[in-house]
C-alpha cells in the first residue's frame, strides 16, 4: 500500500500547486531532484567529461533500472533525448518502403501520425487505420482480420492516447502480432510509471517511453526497448560513435545491443535523474501506483459528471489517469487559464494532438486533468469547486 504522506512529503511541488498535468510533466520527487542537482554540482566543480568518468557505474545502472521496471534486460535498453526521438529512430530504422503496410490506431499521437504520413508520401508505404471497438480502443477482431488480409510490415499502437484515459489492450495486440510474425512497436509514453508493464507478457518487439510523465523524471530524456532477437533486424538511420563502437579506415561495426540507437552526447544529469525516477517508481510499486491512479481518476470523472454543463469524454474499457472534459460555453484554454489563477495545473488537448481521433469525433478541444498517486481527494474537490464557478 502506498504511503501518501511520504509521497507528498517527498514532492516539494505539492506545496506550491495542485498539479493535474502529470500526463504532460509530473512533479519530480526529492530523490530525483537530488540526483540531478548532485550530478550538475559535480559537473560545475570538476568538468563534464571528468564527472561522467567518475560516475560511470551510476550511469550504467540507469539501464538496469529502466530494464527492471518493464521486465527487460539492460542490453535491450537505449537512451534518447525524448520519447518521440526514441520512437522515430526505431520507426525509421524499419526501412519501410514501397509495398510495405502499417496497421495502426485512430488515436495516434500527432508526432507518430506525421511520421506515417511522411513514409506514405515519400516512400509509398500503405498506412491502414484499424477501427475502434465499442469502448473506443483498438478493435482486436478487426485487427486480426486486417493483419490476415494482406502482408503487414508493422503494427503500431499507443498504449494510452494523449487525449483520453483509455488503455489499449497491448498484450492482446502483441499476441496477434507475434502469431503472424509482424513487428510490433508500442508507444508507452503515457503508461510507463503508471501501468505495470512486462514486455515479455505484452510481446512487443519495440517500446518507447519518456522520463517526464508518469515516471516523474526530468524533461529532455527518454528511452526505448528493443527485444534482443529483434535488434539485428533493424538498421540505424544514422551511424556515429555510440551506434558503431568500432570504426576503422575501411569499415565499422554496429553495437550489438540496443545502444546502436543511441547518440554519444546526452544530458547525463538528465540520465541519472531518469534512473532515479525509475528506481523511485519501482520501490513505490507500480502496481500500487496504478491502483491509486485509477481510483483517483474514477473519482474525478464521477464528480465532473455531476456538474451541470460539464461533459467527460474519456473512453475505454480500462481507464487510467488521464481525464478529459469540457465546460459548456468555455474554451479549453480559458478553463486552463482560470484554473491556473487558483494554482491548479491542467493541460488541453486540441485537434492537433491526436488528429485522426479528434477530427473523427468532431472535438474542437478538451481540458485534460491527469492525476498521479501523490494527488489527493481534497485536491480533486478543489478542482471541482473551481470548475463549478465557471459553469
Amino acid at each position: 500500500m502506498i504511503d501518501i504522506d511520504r509521497l507528498r512529503a517527498e514532492t516539494p511541488g505539492v506545496r506550491e500547486v495542485v498539479h493535474f498535468n502529470n500526463a504532460g510533466a509530473a512533479l519530480m520527487p526529492t530523490p530525483v531532484i537530488d540526483a540531478i542537482r548532485s550530478y550538475f554540482d559535480e559537473e560545475i566543480r570538476h568538468g563534464g567529461y571528468e564527472t561522467a568518468r567518475c560516475r560511470t557505474n551510476q550511469i550504467e545502472n540507469v539501464y538496469a533500472s529502466l530494464a527492471r521496471i518493464i521486465g527487460a534486460s539492460r542490453h535491450e535498453i537505449a537512451l534518447a533525448d525524448n520519447a518521440t526521438r526514441a520512437w522515430d529512430l526505431l520507426f525509421y530504422s524499419m526501412g519501410l518502403g514501397d509495398g510495405d503496410r502499417i496497421l495502426t490506431t485512430t488515436s495516434e499521437y500527432v508526432s507518430n501520425w506525421a511520421a506515417y504520413l511522411h513514409v506514405r508520401d515519400t516512400r509509398g508505404v500503405e498506412v491502414v487505420v484499424v477501427p475502434d471497438d465499442e469502448h473506443g480502443g483498438i478493435d482486436l477482431t478487426r485487427l486480426e482480420e486486417m493483419a490476415g488480409d494482406a502482408p503487414t510490415s508493422l503494427i503500431t499502437l499507443n498504449h494510452m492516447p494523449t487525449n483520453g484515459g483509455l488503455v489499449n489492450p497491448a498484450a492482446e495486440v502483441g499476441s496477434i502480432a507475434r502469431s503472424r510474425d509482424i513487428p510490433f512497436l508500442l508507444d508507452a509514453c503515457q503508461t510507463v510509471g503508471q501501468v505495470p508493464i512486462d514486455v515479455d507478457e505484452i510481446q512487443c518487439d519495440m517500446l518507447t517511453a519518456t522520463s517526464r510523465k508518469y515516471l516523474r523524471g526530468p524533461r529532455g530524456v527518454g528511452f526505448s526497448y528493443i527485444r534482443d532477437e529483434f535488434i539485428e533486424r533493424l538498421s540505424p538511420v544514422f551511424v556515429e560513435l555510440e551506434t558503431a563502437p568500432v570504426v576503422l579506415p575501411d569499415g565499422y561495426t554496429l553495437a550489438t545491443s540496443a545502444r546502436r540507437f543511441e547518440t554519444w552526447e546526452k544530458s547525463y544529469a538528465g540520465v541519472v535523474g531518469l534512473g532515479a525516477a525509475a528506481e523511485y517508481a519501482y520501490e513505490t510499486g507500480v502496481a500500487d501506483i496504478w491502483e491509486r491512479i485509477q481510483w483517483l481518476a474514477a473519482r474525478l470523472r464521477l464528480l465532473l459528471w455531476e456538474v451541470d454543463g460539464v461533459t467527460v469524454y474519456d473512453q475505454g474499457q480500462v481507464q487510467g489517469g488521464i481525464v478529459t472534459f469540457d465546460i459548456e460555453g468555455r474554451q479549453p484554454l480559458e478553463v486552463q487559464e482560470l484554473l491556473a489563477e487558483h494554482s491548479i495545473n491542467v493541460s488541453i488537448s486540441t485537434p492537433f494532438s491526436a488528429p485522426v481521433d479528434m477530427h473523427r469525433r468532431q472535438i474542437e478541444g478538451l481540458v485534460r486533468a491527469s492525476v498521479h498517486a501523490y494527488n489527493t481527494e481534497e485536491e480533486i474537490e478543489d478542482l471541482i469547486e473551481a470548475v463549478m464557478v465557471m459553469v
